[in-house]
């Protein structure tokens, strides 16, 4: 192949969490020499062109035989691995044929594809990718090749005896390659660490994971950069306040809760900001309401909202967005213990409203009650998405291919929807109607944390709804049924997947 000479825009980049394996990507206009593995793009099987049809040429037309042989389908996301064609050690041929044109959510599963074929077979890749035969708009669909490879390789192995070491050089052959390089390196790079980020901590066990080092963490990872300013409310700052909820939910625990805020002021001074506020149980027993032990070792991960939160706060902050976000991550731990709060017990809150506790079981909202409200009184944001591993019966609704969108305003659904399909993680709208908050009244105290014995996906928005300013643009992400996967997908492998950081990232993005 032929390729006009240039100057090759190298830069390694190396992530992992608690990983040892690592990844860098370079972008170019030539053939890396050194590698002796390639990937190339097939749309049609029957006219192999660009880089699949020089290769088939220098076979003397092996490889069409062999995608014959193979039935392999040019479908977008099909993969076959090849051995020996045209010199090449091991070549993957994945389909990218589409008739709508690929998005960027669907470049980064091929990227991700990529990343789990290559990453199964070698244990150090080096690999040019052809960037031809795709169809798409996008500018540099490298980019989020990239993105995808990157979200897809990690595995957290900080407690295995045996690491998963490996490496990957992966060499995209692409003409763009400068405005590649751009988008990942001062953009998307940063979307795919804060899922890392955020997936760190859901896999982190309980134990070794609890507000006040969530809060050291976030401190850590954010340290020094621009417009970034971390504040973190302990028990005797939110006594203050009276945030009586946040503070009952973390009673019965040795660790202490903390409302972690992120201020990033990257727009312009005085704009009201985006509010984002996530829940942050670091490990869920139900509390007196104990939790069967089938499946509770999952409870570990009940912070992933404010985990999700965190990642998003990073991707912003380091790529420089031109926007003002605050990011609220409420940090408790449900445990029973003699300290415990109790069924049937009051809580008092920020707002003055007192909550009836029907099942310590129903907790995220409480947490949630205290820190949206606190954000409205602080920070008069534009706009309040909360974000939490709130019930099972969103996930029993939605299954893992939906988070449950909530909005008092159905055209915001529809646009909170459309969010979902450009950033990659969808979501669907399930109802609030005025019964839910009639089904919440307490003959005893003003609302009860749940309804009519139904702790259900409505009731739980409507418990925090009731803090929510009724004029305020509020979405309520459930996210409980997508935030933790029993088997890989394309751009994640099983476990936590990180969910939310691209929705809140895509959400930023268009709210500014």
């Amino acid at each position: 192949m032929t390729f006009k000479k240039s100057i090759l825009l190298a830069s390694l980049i190396s992530f992992s969490g608690f990983c040892t394996a690592s990844a860098s990507f370079t972008f170019s206009d030539q053939v890396n020499t050194q590698n002796s593995d390639q990937i190339v793009f097939v749309d049609d099987v029957n006219a192999l062109d660009g880089a699949a049809g020089e290769l088939n040429s220098r076979s003397g037309g092996q490889l069409a035989k062999l995608l014959a042989l193979n039935e392999f389908d040019a479908k977008a996301g099909s993969t076959l691995h090849l051995q020996m064609v045209a010199g090449v050690n091991n070549l993957w041929v994945v389909g990218s044929a589409d008739e709508d044109g690929l998005s960027a959510p669907e470049l980064q599963n091929l990227g991700g594809k990529i990343a789990a074929s290559v990453d199964s077979l070698l244990n150090d890749v080096n690999v040019d990718v052809f960037i031809d035969n795709l169809n798409t708009n996008l500018p540099a669909p490298s980019a989020y090749l990239a993105q995808g490879y990157h979200m897809r390789h990690y595995s957290f192995d900080k407690y295995k005896t045996k690491k998963d070491a490996g490496k990957s050089d992966v060499h995209f052959v692409t003409g763009s390659a400068s405005d590649a390089e751009a988008a990942y390196q001062k953009d998307l790079r940063y979307i795919a660490e804060g899922i890392h980020f955020a997936r760190d901590f859901a896999t982190e066990p309980g134990k070794s994971m609890y507000p006040a080092l969530f809060a050291d963490r976030v401190r850590a990872k954010l340290k020094g950069l621009d417009n970034v300013n971390v504040r973190v409310l302990d028990v005797k700052d939110m006594q203050k306040l009276n945030m009586g909820a946040l503070l009952g939910v973390g009673k019965g625990s040795i660790h202490d809760p903390r409302l972690i805020i992120v201020e990033y002021m990257g727009g312009k001074k005085g704009d009201a900001p985006i509010a984002l506020a996530g829940k942050g149980i670091t490990f869920d027993t139900g509390g007196i309401s104990l939790k069967q032990n089938s499946g509770m070792w999952a409870m570990k991960s009940d912070l992933s909202g404010a985990a999700a939160v965190a990642g998003t706060m990073y991707a912003i902050a380091k790529r420089g967005e031109k926007v003002n976000v605050v990011g609220l991550m409420a940090m408790a731990e449900n445990m029973p213990s003699r300290d415990a709060i109790r069924p049937g017990d009051v809580l008092n809150t920020m707002k003055g409203t007192s909550i009836e506790i029907m099942s310590t079981d129903a907790e995220g909202r409480l947490v949630l009650s205290d820190a949206v409200y606190y954000a409205q009184e602080k920070y008069q944001p534009k706009m309040l998405l909360n974000i939490a591993t709130l019930t099972g019966s969103a996930a029993r609704a939605l299954s893992k291919e939906y988070a449950a969108l909530i909005t008092r305003d159905f055209e915001l659904s529809t646009q909170m929807m459309a969010v979902g399909e450009r950033s990659g993680e969808h979501v669907w709208p399930l109802p609030l109607h005025p019964n839910h908050f009639k089904q919440i009244e307490s003959p005893i105290a003003d609302i009860k944390n749940s309804g009519a014995g139904n702790p259900g996906a409505s009731i739980g928005a409507a418990v925090i709804g009731s803090f929510v300013a009724e004029d305020l643009p509020w979405i309520h992400l459930d996210i409980a049924g997508v935030d933790w996967l029993d088997s890989d997908i394309d751009v994640s492998p099983k476990g936590s997947q990180g969910w939310g950081v691209r929705f809140m990232d895509q959400l930023v993005r268009e709210n500014k």
